[in-house]
């Protein structure tokens, strides 16, 4: 069942250009840490939960991803630092003084970006 719909909701057209911009995962050094889990799996639940409305409590486990795996993909997505900052960009009133920003995107359901 998951992998007809996840080939309904992420098909490989869309897959493609979204694959460079998943979470790779990195074997700690000393060992232990957590399992990898296949990215395309997690950013299918993403897609799931967003096109269809549902609760991120509510996803179904036939995905075979955690629900707290795909909601903390989801948001550390949704949130990025500019470390390097640009001349746009001054000292951060709530990051003790240091350079960069932390840009948004906001998109309506039909994925146009808002400023």
């Amino acid at each position: 069942m998951v992998d007809v719909l996840s080939q309904r909701l992420v098909p490989d057209g869309l897959w493609v250009p979204a694959e460079p911009l998943s979470a790779k995962f990195e074997s700690r050094a000393q060992g232990g840490g957590t399992a990898p889990v296949d990215e395309r799996v997690v950013f299918t639940a993403v897609v799931f939960v967003l096109t269809s409305g549902c609760a991120w409590r509510m996803l179904p486990p036939s995905f075979r991803v955690t629900v707290p795996t795909a909601h903390r993909r989801f948001t550390d997505a949704a949130s990025i630092r500019a470390k390097e900052g640009d001349a746009m960009t001054g000292p951060s009133p709530v990051d003790r003084g240091k350079s960069g920003s932390k840009p948004h995107v906001l998109s309506d359901r039909a994925g146009i970006r808002w400023p």
